[in-house]
């Protein structure tokens, strides 16, 4: 294998590791405050414990998160420095503000929230994990702002004599962090990870409420277990909801300016009006006959244009806009003219019927997680218990095929050209970038292999540690007799000792 293929291995299997644990801290962070804050405006210490009881998990998956995402950052200069050297005036924007100012924020009052309770006051300690979890969402969105630039570039100029892509001022800054694409990916990322984490609450606090109410312990049960699943379960349905619906604004939206994605993930071979939703690929090609469709004329028109029949309907092939994007970057000799600009269609096709898949699946989960739990439901079904726990991955596996089909979708191109923002520039001109030109002109196959291998082993292991310390964690459960102090002690006491409270 080249370095090309064995760098974009290396990135594939380490982003999409980390990935697993970021969206399960970007939704369980104000979760948590919502927990801390309803015992700070009720007095009622169960949401107290589960606070602290949630706040263990969120605090193993945050460690992990970012031993995991350092990596990241090296992948840049080194297997890409050809794409650093090309954007990174635009790129390292985003990230350094989401480096100095993001992650300080939120490393800075997680501390405050770990080891300041008794020495702070209670709102003030609430207001730590709140600003934790405002920090930890900034972070999201400087870094989607940073990944919509490479779907679709906007606030940049290119350079001639350098050439460069460059960052157009602070104006272009603004319209970086707050472009469409940018906005529509960071909502479509916070309402999954919303999901992510109730159900995580959801299935956990479902396998407490089964084993306590079995065990006889009712009070428990209905005390702290009932209302922490039903706290995941809205928190899963509100998040459904709202995933699928930004899900769908922003499928729009991705077909307008990377019609290559969303062809290849809807499986639109020839241009037609009227398109039926495709349900199975029976081919690793794009072509006619290899979709077979949902018999519902105009179903898959009407997601991406609104239209079920007539003109408006019409949804471009693959063959068309293929043909198309050689045509025009062939026409000053950009590239050549037999260059494929589709992606992989299989992996983008069955990737977004995955994602949805699981985003609807848990939407139904929530609600029968609701109707189980309805009023003054006690059940002590162990098969129900392990549905949910087993459940939980959903969200998890959801959010990283919609991870695959962001960054599989968009190739060949590392940074996908805007036509809207470029409408009459010379494709020489244009701020975009292949895929094969991004990668390192220095880097030896063996070296990326090397690295692969040992990051690989590395993240193996520690999966490894974080799934036995959830598991720990999750199962210790929740010390009711435990009477969680906090009144504020005198800090000038010589005896007062800093100390670990979670």
């Amino acid at each position: 294998m080249e370095a090309l293929d064995l760098a974009r291995w290396q990135f594939g299997i380490t982003t999409v590791y980390h990935f697993i644990l970021v969206p399960l801290t970007i939704g369980l962070s104000p979760l948590v405050a919502i927990m801390q804050t309803k015992w700070l405006k009720s007095g009622d210490t169960k949401w107290l414990k589960l606070s602290e009881f949630f706040g263990k998990i969120l605090l193993i998956n945050f460690a992990l998160g970012v031993a995991t995402g350092i990596v990241q950052e090296f992948q840049f200069g080194m297997n890409w420095s050809e794409y650093s050297r090309y954007v990174g005036d635009i790129f390292g924007a985003p990230l350094a503000f989401e480096a100095l100012l993001a992650f300080f924020l939120e490393s800075t009052f997680l501390g405050v929230w770990i080891f300041g309770r008794g020495r702070i006051s209670p709102k003030a300690h609430t207001l730590s994990i709140w600003l934790f979890a405002i920090g930890t969402n900034l972070s999201a969105m400087f870094i989607l702002a940073a990944n919509s630039f490479m779907q679709n570039p906007v606030g940049a100029v290119f350079n001639p004599e350098t050439g460069r892509a460059e960052l157009n001022g602070a104006k272009g800054f603004i319209e970086v962090i707050f472009s469409t694409t940018s906005l529509y990916a960071f909502a479509h990322t916070i309402t999954a990870s919303l999901l992510v984490a109730g159900s995580l609450i959801a299935g956990v606090s479902m396998w407490w409420l089964v084993r306590t109410a079995k065990a006889g312990n009712v009070a428990e049960a209905n005390e702290y277990w009932k209302p922490a699943a039903r706290f995941g379960f809205v928190t899963m349905l509100i998040a459904s909801i709202l995933v699928i619906s930004t899900g769908h604004f922003m499928g729009q939206h991705i077909y307008q300016v990377q019609p290559t994605k969303m062809i290849a993930a809807m499986g639109i071979s020839e241009s037609t009006e009227s398109a039926k939703l495709g349900l199975l690929m029976t081919s690793t090609e794009l072509k006619e006959g290899s979709v077979i469709e949902v018999p519902i004329p105009g179903l898959e028109s009407f997601m991406v244009t609104n239209h079920f029949s007539g003109p408006e309907s019409k949804l471009i092939g693959a063959k068309e806009i293929n043909e198309k994007y050689q045509k025009f970057f062939a026409s000053d000799g950009t590239y050549s003219a037999d260059q494929n600009y589709m992606p992989n269609p299989f992996v983008a096709f069955y990737s977004f019927r995955i994602m949805m898949a699981l985003g609807f699946a848990s939407a139904v989960l929530s609600i029968l997680g609701l109707w189980i739990t309805r009023k003054d439901k006690l059940t002590t079904s162990a098969g129900l218990a392990k549905l949910f726990v087993w459940t939980m991955p959903f969200p998890f596996l959801a959010s990283t095929f919609g991870w695959i089909l962001t960054e599989m979708g968009r190739q060949p191109w590392v940074v996908y050209p805007n036509f809207e923002a470029q409408p009459n520039t010379a494709p020489s001109q244009m701020i975009r970038q292949l895929t094969d030109f991004g990668v390192s002109q220095n880097v030896l196959p063996i070296e990326v292999l090397l690295s692969m291998v040992i990051f690989t082993l590395l993240y193996a292991a520690l999966g490894v540690v974080w799934f036995i310390l959830v598991k720990r964690y999750a199962v210790e459960g929740i010390n009711t007799h435990k009477v969680i102090n906090t009144d504020v002690i005198d800090a000038s006491d010589p005896h007062a000792k800093l100390s670990f409270v979670y």
